[in-house]
C-alpha cells in the first residue's frame, strides 16, 4: 500500500486562483480527501517544511486566492 507521499492524488488546483478561500479549502478537501488545506494570508510566514498531505490557499486581505494551491 502506497503512503500520501508516494500517491498524494491531484496535486495543484490552478482553476481556484481568484476564487474564495474558504470555497478553495472546500474543494481542495473534497477533491482530495487526503489533504487538509490551510487558509494563510498572504505574506504571512510558515515553517518552510514540506508537509504531503497538507495545502496552503494563500489569500489577501479580502479573502480571494492569490497564489495557485499546491501541496506542501
Amino acid at each position: 500500500m502506497a503512503s500520501i507521499c508516494e500517491d498524494p492524488g491531484k496535486r495543484s488546483w490552478p482553476e481556484l486562483l481568484e476564487k474564495k478561500g474558504e470555497y478553495a479549502k472546500e474543494v481542495i478537501e473534497r477533491e482530495n480527501p487526503k489533504m487538509t488545506a490551510v487558509i494563510i494570508l498572504d505574506g504571512t510566514i510558515v515553517p518552510e517544511i514540506f508537509i504531503c498531505d497538507r495545502v496552503y490557499v494563500w489569500v489577501n486581505d479580502c479573502g480571494i486566492v492569490v497564489k495557485i494551491p499546491v501541496i506542501g
